[in-house]
């Protein structure tokens, strides 16, 4: 008898050791890196206003910010065409 119950809880315990998981779950994805950031950079202030002015990359080069460029002027008016 003693031996059937010791069968009994070993297979007991394999049945029940099948179905944990042994797996870690992640909770949430890490958000995504801000517009105009780089992934791995830190962000530098370099004038202290509060405002981020550029980034460090891994290797310790500064990229400053560029602002961007201007829309282009419209086009000079022609000579030609229809006179009023």
């Amino acid at each position: 008898m003693r031996f059937k119950s010791i069968v009994l809880v070993g297979l007991g315990s394999l049945a029940l050791a099948a179905c944990a998981k042994d797996r870690d779950e992640v909770a949430a994805a890490p958000p995504p890196p801000p517009q105009g950031a780089v992934a791995g950079s830190v962000a530098a202030d370099i004038n202290g206003d509060g405002i981020v002015d550029g980034y460090y990359t891994a290797d310790g080069v500064y990229h400053a910010y560029a602002a961007p460029m201007p829309p282009a002027p419209p086009p000079a008016p022609t000579g030609q065409g229809e006179r009023g």
